[in-house]
């Protein structure tokens, strides 16, 4: 790999892709791994996935839907590395030489770790109830899955922005500490597509269960689609875009000239049903070729399997010197 620009994404396999995961992280990074300048990285979750999912089932069939998304969707895995997280040892490795240099301060201002301590808090338990390290610490796995291969840029949901300066804390104070041996990572946030909704107006997110799975059948993507939720205005009546959970749906699908047209339509007071009529053909447009490419990989787990080992291979071209150096830089060393 050569020294040019490098960009990382991942997605924990707790769950089936949904549109939001699709916008949000997997397109973009597609985008980004044709870019000659760029060098791109992609990785399935699975040391992420313990820390929500206890299903072992779930956790290999969601690597396999996952795996089997990006690979229907289009990346060239001949131009991009393309691995389990799990299959690369030096990024557990990594992950405890980080800790030793991260302030515990910071991981309390974690997002998701000061949502479960408030959850306790207002259900009258004790602050920590059912709160477990890998909760607590796992802003620092994600700091050793991005600084393992010294990604620039990390495109992410506005969500996962504080991990981002999180990691970019840690690889600062590894380096004060040790020497320069961390690029400090940027997050990529598109403002059309950062936080999709759900079918509720809510962050599309599987804790809500109002997720739209990407590759739903046509007759059932209509179903869910028309699902969305939205006020009672009537045909006619000039209805705010922003405010509307379909058109932010909308828009992350549509070009520039498509939201233009979709905001004039609303402001001339178009239907709701025929807003979620024309997000539907948007979105079903996209997505036909692709969803016969996954049918076709879901049913050839072992196709899928090959992928992921030949790119961990290539990973670990980098993750093993990578992490013989850092070793030496902390002390763990040969005697003599």
């Amino acid at each position: 790999m050569s020294k040019q620009q490098r960009v990382l994404t991942g997605i924990t396999t707790t769950g089936t892709p949904h549109l939001g995961n699709y916008v949000g992280a997997i397109k973009p990074a597609i985008a980004a791994s044709r870019d000659p300048k760029t060098d791109s990285f992609y990785f399935l979750a699975d040391y992420h996935a313990l820390v929500k999912c206890e299903d072992p089932e779930r956790v290999q069939q969601s690597t396999l839907e996952i795996a089997a998304t990006w690979l229907a969707l289009g990346l060239d895995t001949s131009r991009s590395i393309f691995y389990r997280q799990s299959d690369i040892d030096e990024i557990p490795e990594l992950t405890w030489l980080l800790t030793c240099v991260t302030a515990k301060g910071l991981m309390n201002r974690a997002h998701a770790y000061k949502a479960a301590v408030d959850d306790n808090v207002e259900a009258g338990e004790d602050p920590d109830w059912g709160i477990t390290m890998g909760l607590f610490s796992y802003p620092v796995l994600m700091a050793a899955d991005i600084l393992m291969f010294n990604a620039h840029t990390v495109p992410v949901g506005k969500d996962q922005v504080q991990h981002l300066e999180m990691a970019r804390d840690i690889a600062q104070r590894f380096n004060h500490r040790y020497g320069e041996h961390f690029v400090l990572p940027n997050a990529q946030v598109d403002e059309h597509v950062a936080t999709l909704p759900g079918t509720d107006g809510r962050k599309m997110s599987k804790s809500y269960d109002n997720t739209i799975p990407l590759w739903l059948p046509e007759k059932k993507l209509r179903k869910a689609i028309m699902k969305i939720k939205t006020n009672s205005q009537e045909p006619g009546e000039p209805k705010d875009p922003d405010g509307a959970s379909v058109y932010a749906v909308y828009a992350a699908f549509a070009s520039e000239q498509q939201r233009s047209e979709m905001r004039r339509a609303f402001a001339e007071g178009i239907a709701w049903g025929e807003v979620k009529q024309q997000l539907f053909e948007l979105i079903n447009a996209e997505l036909e070729g692709p969803r016969e490419r996954y049918e076709a990989l879901i049913n050839d787990p072992l196709q899928v399997e090959r992928e992921l080992r030949q790119g961990a291979e290539r990973a670990r071209e980098i993750s093993r010197p990578f992490i013989a150096e850092l070793r030496e830089a902390v002390g763990i060393r040969a005697l003599g």
